[in-house]
């Protein structure tokens, strides 16, 4: 969480929710179960925002970040909320978790970011080294429908590229990698070392990848390092469209 949420610390206060996670298992089957376990937490969630807007200003704008179980719950949170937020919204960064631009986007209210500077708009990407093998995510998910009832698909899944804050962009420009040492306690910025560019809504990483630790998921998957990968770039993005907003 402090590799990710630090990243908008320059450009705005910073609050985050403590809520009861659902298990991995959640994600695995579709039971009532698993649905009561996704409710519970969401319901922290919700609580949590709630509470969030009463403690600042009416007025303030909003930035909403999450990631994996986060993105999805925070996917929920922004359709039921929808209407509260327009006009404050700067953006979402819903990352790591696939959002279809059938299925799940008009749900949402908000376009995809299409202009780094454009405001109002949703980011996401899932990130993944050659050669991808994104089935552990999408086996499941593919078998379920979004809020428009239409069923899922990996080929209409959306993928905006942080390094340039558009839409199915191609970036070479990374203002900032962060590194991990051995004991994950700290980390230091490596410039410039990694590109990116969108493929079939994969975020394909570009260039030598340093050593990030222990945590890449089977497939080249380094959802895990969603964030970290692209930090530098986040922390520019946000600032730029705070910016635009004012």
């Amino acid at each position: 969480m402090r590799s990710q949420a630090s990243a908008f610390a320059d450009t705005a206060e910073v609050w985050a929710p403590r809520y009861r996670q659902a298990a991995y298992g959640a994600f695995l089957l579709d039971s009532k179960d698993s649905r009561a376990a996704l409710d519970l937490a969401f319901s922290d969630i919700s609580r949590a925002f709630d509470e969030f807007l009463k403690q600042v200003p009416a007025n303030e704008p909003l930035i909403l970040a999450g990631h994996s179980q986060g993105a999805l719950h925070l996917m929920r949170l922004i359709e039921e909320r929808k209407a509260a937020l327009k006009g404050k919204l700067v953006a979402a960064y819903i990352v790591g978790w696939p959002i279809s631009t059938k299925a799940d986007l008009p749900s949402l209210g908000f376009p995809p970011c299409r202009a780094p500077n454009q405001i109002g708009c949703i980011l996401s990407w899932m990130s993944f080294a050659e050669p991808a093998n994104p089935s552990l995510i999408f086996g499941e998910w593919e078998k379920t429908k979004g809020p428009t009832g239409v069923p899922r698909d990996r080929t209409d899944i959306l993928c905006v590229n942080p390094l340039t804050g558009t839409e199915g962009g191609v970036g070479l420009d990374n203002p900032g990698t962060l590194v991990p040492d051995a004991n994950f306690t700290s980390a230091k910025l490596a410039l410039d070392i990694i590109g990116a560019h969108c493929d079939r809504g994969l975020l394909m990483l570009d260039g030598e990848i340093p050593n990030l630790g222990p945590y890449v998921l089977p497939g080249n998957n380094y959802h895990v390092y969603d964030y970290a990968l692209f930090w530098g770039a986040i922390a520019r993005d946000a600032m730029r469209r705070s910016a635009a907003w004012r």
